[in-house]
């Protein structure tokens, strides 16, 4: 009598770095032939179990080195309390733990949650790591998202559809320092979506089909990347390739023999128990060494660790500025050197490559220099205006400002463009020495400016431009301030921020003398903290 196992067959599909356009990570799917032993598995805990040890099984005998993707239902994992099963069978393979992402699947409904989440815990101590699987078509509650505290959260390609919920999503991301993958991405329209949107990775028909050999044949489309964080540069988790691991007592003869099998690898990381990276082989260091006349007598049976380096690391949140930073330390034979990205814990994440990191940064400053104002060198609206929705998607307060020049044409006309020009530069340079934090400031045009900050900065700000005598070729000149104040909810994107402030800027224009007046966007009205009014005769 044929069983379940005779019918059942696994296919791989790619998980795809947007920015790098390399597969990080194969996910495997399971094909029967005849029946549906995905729905007997989802009611029966052991059968899922078994299916997720075969697939890791599956991947194993298809030798590749790629991190792997299994998937596993929540029911599953409360009932079992873990898949001890699946760690025997990942140390049996001679693979790591940290090498295997467990997709959590829905249906999340009637799985008691402290069965579930006591589950997680055991498995991240044995040091997988979790995804959440099937977010945003599922019934996946916000809190129990939370809770997980997923390393990787996998939304389905439908909610494309509305993007500020993918932008929320990526904000919730980097709150609770997850990756976000789109799954199911079909057509080049929804990749460019789902990397405005700030998503890292996604895996769909679009790159690769699922198949039964495993590929990094993968097409990508061309296009910008997603969300990066302002001022401080791209993150880099967004840089992050696969790592080639071996433990740190492996043999040259074994680094050797990964190598020359696996050509694209540009280098091995040695690592300990607990995946912690201590040594880094370089590839073409590594081969130099072992083919020279007496080199393989010499070396194959010897620690592979005594013909590599210290390894060099960075965080999972550090930036790829940081990551500069760290390969500019030492000598210049380690320019090309992965650099190793681990987590908390201090384990191998995966490795970040310098030629990605060049290019990435390259594009995103002649995209930013496309964006700043030629007189100020200070960014537009867009970038203002992306940051204030980013901020309403997170739920956080903040205080939007216009400042202008009061009477500027006049001032143009009677002292010159030149003085009216560095006035006008003088203005942005105060506005950029007041930016402490996450200020933002932004010049759109003429004499305007806007300025994002949070509530508690406004004081300084304001005292850092209305306080100081402005005079352009000998002649006075004050400043027009206008301040709208917006409370988690109380706009839902930047337009609407802007509408609130277009009144304010007029109130606070109608001021003589340096005026500044303050709203809320939840309420009427608004409060006048500088200047007076134009109608009031002044005294003496």
């Amino acid at each position: 009598m044929r069983s379940w196992t005779d019918t059942l067959r696994f296919a791989f599909q790619p998980v795809v770095n947007l920015m790098t356009g390399g597969v990080v990570a194969l996910e495997i799917l399971a094909r029967p032939e005849s029946g549906d032993v995905l729905a007997e598995a989802r009611r029966d805990p052991e059968l899922d179990g078994l299916l997720a040890v075969s697939a890791l099984r599956a991947a194993v005998r298809r030798e590749t080195l790629l991190p792997l993707h299994v998937n596993v239902f929540a029911g599953t994992l409360a009932d079992l309390g873990g898949l001890q099963p699946l760690h025997d069978a990942v140390r049996e393979a001679g693979r790591l733990p940290w090498e295997v992402t467990l997709d959590v699947c829905p249906p999340y409904t009637h799985v008691p949650r402290r069965a579930l989440l006591d589950a997680v815990a055991v498995l991240r101590r044995q040091g997988f790591r979790i995804a959440a699987d099937g977010v945003g078509d599922g019934d996946a509650p916000l809190r129990l998202l939370t809770d997980l505290a997923p390393e990787l959260v996998k939304l389905d390609a439908s909610l494309l559809a509305r993007p500020a919920a993918v932008r929320a999503m990526r904000v919730l991301c980097e709150e609770s320092g997850a990756l976000l993958a789109v799954e199911g991405v079909e057509t080049e329209a929804q990749c460019a979506v789902a990397r405005a949107a700030g998503a890292q990775l996604a895996q769909g028909e679009l790159f690769a089909p699922p198949a039964r050999l495993p590929t990094v044949d993968v097409y990508v489309p061309p296009g910008s990347p997603g969300l990066v964080p302002p001022r401080s540069g791209p993150s880099v988790r967004q840089f992050v390739r696969p790592a080639a691991l071996l433990p740190a007592t492996a043999s040259a003869g074994r680094v050797r023999a990964l190598l020359t099998g696996s050509p694209d690898v540009s280098g091995v990381l040695l690592v300990d128990r607990d995946g912690v990276p201590v040594r880094s082989v370089h590839r073409s260091r590594f081969l130099l060494s072992m083919s020279g006349r007496y080199g393989h007598a010499l070396y194959a049976d010897r620690p592979a660790a005594k013909l590599g380096d210290p390894p060099r690391t960075v965080g999972v949140d550090a930036t790829a500025w940081e990551v500069l930073d760290v390969v500019a330390v030492g000598g210049p034979n380690r320019t090309s050197d992965d650099v190793a990205v681990v987590d908390a814990r201090g384990r191998c994440a995966g490795v970040v490559r310098l030629a990605d990191l060049v290019r990435a940064l390259a594009e995103s400053r002649v995209e930013e220099a496309a964006g700043l104002n030629p007189l100020t060198r200070l960014p537009g609206s867009d970038a203002i205006t992306a940051e204030v929705d980013r901020r309403i998607a997170a739920g956080r307060a903040f205080a939007l400002s216009w400042l202008d020049v009061d009477r500027f044409k006049q001032v143009n006309d009677g002292a010159g463009f030149a003085a009216g020009d560095e006035l006008i530069r003088a203005v942005g340079r105060a506005l950029l020495q007041a930016a402490a934090g996450e200020t933002r400031v932004g010049h759109i045009g003429g004499d305007d400016f806007l300025v994002l900050t949070d509530p508690d900065g406004l004081d300084p700000l304001a005292a850092s431009v209305l306080d100081v005598p402005w005079s352009a070729d000998g002649r006075p000149v004050t400043l027009s301030l206008a301040t709208v104040l917006c409370a988690p909810g109380s706009v839902p994107d930047h337009r609407r921020a802007a509408a609130c402030l277009a009144p304010l800027k007029k109130a606070a224009k109608a001021l003589r003398g340096a005026s500044w007046v303050l709203g809320r966007a939840d309420a009427p009205g608004h409060e006048i903290r500088r200047g007076t009014d134009r109608t009031t005769a002044p005294a003496g």
